[in-house]
């Protein structure tokens, strides 16, 4: 691996850890697109990039969520009574869907991802924020909530911030505790998808190398080592920055990366 593709990785790290703790949102949102066009001029072959970049991307989040969900924790903020009913039902939804997604073509996960972040994007343009409900689903309603988002995680590769968060507030969890709460589902989330996508990578070996399935075991390394640290600077400027303005451009530029990510592949 050339120099320009370390720092290629460490830049990466570096913006996703940043954002993450800004905006409260996962890094697949960044990494996916841009670790797909990375590994196409590296040559990997299309038909495997997206599940590659997928695959890396999931990996990555493993150690952000971990030190995401230890610094809620020690603020007292995580609702731990829902984390152990929809972490089942996320850990079964996020490991069943790597298994579809390694029999999806990458061109139609590509389009999958492309849309889903056009939502994501245009919900964070807007700044919606959804309606409280009246308290918590029943158990069984939890643990189906947390399949389907695993489900969508696996599919995109993301945190499941974005689909965990409004779900518990529509529910009337504080906001503050939803974020935290989401947090620690995204640690077992991203664990599942992780195993999920060296496992089928075992099952469909493609020609690139240093790799451990879907996952390139180099980005992981340099992407974790700088998000890690990267984190709580961008959680700190989110005290002294305009937040609401941030989140538009980020938005925009999320509709760009999904875009180009579509038309590389395509």
């Amino acid at each position: 691996m050339g120099l320009e593709w370390i720092i290629a990785f460490l830049v990466l790290g570096a913006v996703v850890g940043f954002m993450a703790g800004l905006l409260g949102i996962g890094g697949g949102g960044i990494m996916v697109p841009v670790l797909t066009a990375i590994f196409l001029a590296q040559g990997v072959a299309v038909e495997n990039v997206v599940h590659l970049a997928l695959g890396t991307s999931m990996a990555s989040i493993v150690f952000t969520s971990f030190a995401s969900m230890r610094a809620h924790h020690k603020r007292g903020a995580v609702e731990w009574d829902i984390v152990k009913v929809m972490a089942g039902g996320v850990i079964v939804g996020t490991f069943a869907a790597t298994f579809l997604a390694t029999w999806m073509q990458s061109s139609h996960l590509a389009l999958f991802f492309a849309v889903f972040m056009g939502y994501v994007s245009i919900q964070m343009a807007l700044d919606k924020k959804p309606k409280p409900g009246r308290g918590l689903l029943p158990r069984p309603a939890l643990f189906g909530g947390g399949g389907f988002i695993g489900v969508i995680s696996a599919l995109v590769s993301i945190g499941g911030g974005s689909l965990t968060v409004p779900f518990l507030v529509w529910q009337n969890v504080e906001v503050k505790r939803a974020i935290a709460t989401s947090a620690a589902i995204g640690f077992p989330l991203s664990i599942a998808g992780t195993l999920g996508y060296v496992f089928n990578g075992y099952l469909h070996p493609s020609e690139a190398s240093m790799t451990a399935g879907f996952v390139y075991i180099p980005a992981v390394v340099l992407i974790s080592l700088v998000s890690y640290f990267t984190a709580p600077y961008g959680a700190k400027m989110a005290h002294s920055l305009p937040v609401g303005k941030l989140k538009k451009i980020f938005a925009l530029l999320l509709m760009i990366l999904s875009i180009k990510m579509l038309t590389s592949v395509l």
